[in-house]
């Protein structure tokens, strides 16, 4: 009996009869019918594509992201089959279970491609979260596309019986001769396997995996799209969907309108400045008298927390910052809403407060549409671009800017001959020379720059010769913000020099601070971060009261010249009324602070809000006081809000 259940001895060992053929199989069919997909799709929008080289750059693309899906829903069921034992009823049993797998991924597949032209018709995207919260509306799904697509909708039933019918004939072929390998050669291909499809689903050496910002290449969020596949945009909507849950089932549920009635009452704005959209905040902001439209050009300090900063009290490694505070507004108690580059950049960017979803950067509502200061600016004819020294798609940055309102993107793959090239990308010194060659060489119109440092960031890599080092060891954090602000110094010094000096309004601020941590439930004295303005009118002034991150757009765009409708939430602060204390919103995982002045309320999920005073960079617990406990909560609930009832797309 033993015998019958295991295979013979001497086996043939073709291709034909590796556990691994079907999968090799499945790969080459799929990989053919996605790239025909995304060929049509090209044809269809090259309008829009513009060229043969970026329909190139799509169909290379969407052959990378094509493997990374594979190797993702593939890596499980094929290392089962692979080392199932040679006995016939687990090997049959595994076979089956591969068949059906194989067969019914492959239809999910197709069915997303083919459901992708009636999609963009409809949202000027790729599949994405929409589509998936359609499913919970089916009956009213399949009535709509009836009778909006029904060519489309015949077609696409027509094909996906043809495919069953065809794939039900390709799984006999390929299943038909398999033979489980031998122990041994089990054994050695293991590592082999286990490598390569890890090496596909991450398809990057860098630092981290490839993700959608790999692909987008273009200021148009549909053609960075088409290098994707829709089933990758459609797990990845489903994934990030964790992350988009309501605030309410951590902070409390409080009613909608009380929710946007207290933000917009907070926002310190006139009354008839607000749209009649009462469920929002979108409201007119209008520029300062006799102001004109500059330039503006922010510079994103990597994790320069004010505990590095002398003119904040800190160790005194930023000399050169230390000086510039003196020659414009410099803000003295401002605070980063997160602990992340990405919840730095949302603020900074967008104005939207923290939430504990991850930043917006990275959710899919905001891939399109989202309002920006880069899109606010577009419609102010501004030529808008982002600058970094590492690789732009950290973070989703690259596809999120591309996607709302920034023109271009510059990265590390962008540097002809850098000074200095570390793990994370080129030195701050290769930044600002392109920064600097950017606006020497730009057009008539004005011009947006954000610029992200990186050689404040471990393992904090510099070039040698530039600075007297503070500490012994080189590679310290002390020593990589000592450059950094080398770095800045020698920028401004170059500046004053050039033609756009008197016509460029400059912003520099810190994403967050280097590392967040403490006792407390949120650690304010580690959110404490610099900020200065300095550009044509701004006079050298200390603004003392507390500060956030998120009111550093409507503030810029206030010295600007510009008038613009937006929905950004933050003051602009040399508006405020003499006796306002200032308001800063942090967020610490799951825990949020709101501070008023010195008072602080702070939302633990699930948990009874408290109260609190922050005096010396203690808090001391308070009693609570409810109507202040409700601005918080308020504050606390509205970026889930806003973000899921999509009162931040441009209207």
């Amino acid at each position: 009996m033993l015998t019958r259940a295991i295979y013979p001895v001497t086996m043939k060992y073709s291709v034909r009869h590796w556990p691994l053929y079907p999968f090799i199989s499945y790969g080459l069919l799929l990989l053919t019918l996605l790239s025909f997909s995304r060929l049509l799709l090209t044809g269809w929008q090259f309008e829009r594509v513009g060229s043969l080289e970026h329909a190139l750059k799509i169909m290379a693309y969407g052959l990378r992201f094509d493997l990374i899906v594979i190797c993702m829903l593939w890596f499980v069921p094929a290392i089962l089959l692979l080392f199932t034992p040679r006995n016939r009823l687990l090997f049959s049993l595994q076979t089956g279970v591969s068949k059906l797998w194989l067969m019914l991924t492959t239809m999910l597949f197709v069915f997303l491609e083919i459901s992708t032209p009636a999609f963009i018709d409809q949202y000027d995207t790729r599949p994405n979260r929409i589509f998936f919260e359609y499913l919970e509306t089916p009956v009213e799904v399949l009535k709509t596309s009836l009778y909006e697509y029904p060519f489309h909708f015949v077609v696409a039933i027509v094909l996906l019986v043809l495919l069953w019918r065809f794939l039900s004939g390709f799984n006999c072929r390929v299943f038909q001769s398999l033979q489980p390998w031998p122990l041994w050669v089990r054994i050695l291909v293991l590592p082999v396997l286990l490598l390569v499809l890890a090496l596909g689903a991450r398809s990057s050496l860098d630092h981290r995996p490839a993700n959608a910002s790999t692909a987008a290449f273009s200021n148009d969020q549909l053609v960075n799209k088409l290098g994707l596949s829709s089933i990758y945009t459609v797990l990845t909507a489903v994934y990030n969907l964790k992350n988009e849950d309501s605030a309410g089932t951590m902070y409390g549920e409080m009613p909608a309108q009380d929710i946007v009635r207290i933000v917009r009452q907070n926002m310190q704005q006139p009354v008839a400045s607000f749209s009649t959209d009462l469920t929002s905040t979108w409201h007119r902001q209008s520029a300062a008298p006799g102001a004109k439209p500059f330039n503006l050009v922010i510079l994103l300090e990597e994790s320069l927390g004010a505990g590095f900063v002398g003119k904040l009290g800190g160790v005194g490694v930023t000399p050169e910052l230390d000086k510039l505070a003196d020659e414009g507004l410099w803000f003295s108690d401002l605070y980063a809403t997160g602990t992340r580059s990405a919840r730095g950049i949302e603020a900074v960017i967008t104005g939207f407060p923290p939430s504990p979803s991850r930043s917006v950067l990275k959710l899919g509502l905001a891939q399109q549409h989202f309002a920006t200061l880069a899109s606010l600016l577009k419609q102010q004819q501004y030529d808008t671009q982002f600058i970094y020294g590492g690789e732009s798609h950290f973070d989703n940055m690259a596809g999120f800017f591309l996607a709302n309102g920034f023109d271009r993107v510059t990265d590390q793959n962008d540097y002809t001959n850098p000074k200095f090239r570390a793990t994370w990308g080129v030195s701050d010194e290769d930044l600002f020379q392109r920064v600097d060659d950017e606006l020497m060489g730009a057009s008539a119109r004005p011009q947006f720059i954000l610029a992200f440092t990186s050689s404040n960031h471990s393992p904090f890599e510099f070039p040698d010769n530039t600075i007297s080092l503070h500490d012994a060891d080189k590679h310290t954090v002390n020593n990589a913000v000592k450059y950094a602000d080398y770095a800045l110094g020698e920028f401004f010094k170059k500046a004053r020099n050039q033609p756009y000096w008197d016509n460029t309004i400059f912003l520099i601020v810190a994403d967050h601070d280097t590392r967040v941590f403490g006792a407390s439930l949120v650690p304010i004295d580690r959110f404490h971060i610099p900020g200065l303005i300095i550009g044509p009118g701004i006079k050298p002034t200390v603004y003392s009261k507390v500060a956030s991150q998120i009111d550093l757009a409507p503030t810029l765009l206030h010295f600007m010249g510009i008038s613009v409708d937006h929905p950004m939430p933050g003051h602009v602060l040399t508006e405020l009324p003499v006796d306002y204390r200032g308001r800063a919103l942090m967020q610490y995982g799951n825990n949020h602070a709101y501070m008023e002045g010195s008072e602080v309320v702070i939302h633990v999920p699930e948990k009874p809000a408290k109260q609190f005073q922050y005096k010396n960079k203690v808090l001391i617990e308070q009693p609570s006081n409810a109507e202040f406990i409700q601005k918080a909560q308020a504050h606390a609930l509205w970026p889930m809000y806003a973000y899921q009832n999509r009162k931040y797309l441009h209207q």
